[in-house]
């Protein structure tokens, strides 16, 4: 693998496609959002396939699973640590690395701890087992 080679834990600016909006039809997301690669694999054709689940500053509703940021976490992924953050677990975006045109940049602003990383995984993976992901395709 490369060194621009997204891993899960980084953090990105990345233009996050709402699901909401997806179902409108919208293709593109409205800006651009600090979102975190969940996990990379390779689908049958040999891409490469990142979720990205994204981060928000806004308190979720009850609705919405997800995971508050601690501030050491924050501060590693060079996130606002003054402010409270989420990283939201039962939505993502499915994006194809070789073909995606929504990473601009690719060296991510920082990362995650592992530990962290995997307590987002699990929640994304319960999520899953239960039937309550949803998932926005981009490529």
């Amino acid at each position: 693998m490369t060194a621009d080679f997204p891993a899960a834990g980084q953090v990105f600016d990345y233009h996050y496609l709402w699901k909401w909006q997806a179902d409108r039809g919208e293709t593109e997301g409205r800006k651009k959002r600090p979102s975190c690669v969940v996990i990379v694999v390779a689908n049958e054709a040999g891409h490469h396939v990142m979720f990205i689940a994204p981060i928000t500053s806004k308190s979720p509703d009850q609705g919405p699973t997800a995971l508050e940021i601690p501030e050491t976490e924050a501060r590693r992924a060079r996130l606002d640590s003054n402010l409270s953050l989420w990283v939201i677990l039962d939505e993502l975006n499915a994006d194809v690395l070789e073909a995606s045109y929504t990473i601009e940049d690719r060296s991510p602003r920082g990362s995650f701890s592992p530990a962290f990383t995997d307590a987002i995984l699990r929640g994304v993976q319960q999520l899953r087992v239960a039937g309550r992901l949803k998932l926005s395709k981009r490529t």
